[in-house]
């Protein structure tokens, strides 16, 4: 990875503005945003991921974050990490193997930001299941980055809201 590109994880559970956040904050800093390669592989299948293919979406997410520095200007946000994976693993089936888990525990983000789940909840297809899901994986979410020792910024309020928030915290925290 190049030194002058600082990637920024954003993380949260599903209809909380993740990916328009990532896509904003790219536009106000100028620069890429990698997508969450699950809603491709959703959409692509036309199903959710089973088990046993929680590792390779992660690994592949990766993968794409890594393709997309090229292009990256100062900052590269990244709609996901492997840590959502595992998250959403442990939800679904209980567990995440290890691999999965050494993937995510890398977690090498010059900053985490979580989104809070306080946007209107949207059903979209396959990828959403409830409100009361979202709030179990949101919570799910902060004791994992809790228990990591992983500092986050939780964001909330309109996307220009969170872009203030984020900017705020990326100059206070010296992520330049």
């Amino acid at each position: 990875m190049s030194a002058t590109i600082q990637r920024i994880a954003i993380l949260g559970a599903e209809s909380t503005g993740k990916s328009t956040l990532a896509a904003a904050l790219a536009a106000h800093y100028q620069t890429v945003w990698v997508a969450e390669y699950l809603r491709e592989f959703v959409e692509s299948k036309q199903r959710t991921p089973w088990e046993e293919e929680q590792l390779p979406i992660a690994i592949t997410q990766r993968e794409r974050e890594k393709k997309s520095e090229a292009l990256a200007r100062r900052f590269m946000f990244c709609d996901t990490s492997p840590l959502m994976t595992v998250v959403y693993s442990e939800h679904y089936f209980g567990q995440a193997d290890a691999e999965l888990n050494a993937l995510a525990s890398l977690h090498d983000y010059a900053a985490t930001i979580v989104t809070a789940p306080t946007t209107p909840w949207i059903p979209d297809g396959l990828q959403r299941e409830s409100d009361s899901v979202r709030q179990q994986i949101h919570a799910r979410l902060l004791r994992k980055l809790d228990g990591g020792g992983v500092k986050y910024l939780l964001v909330d309020g309109s996307t220009q809201q969170r872009i203030s928030q984020i900017a705020s915290y990326l100059a206070q925290h010296k992520i330049n």
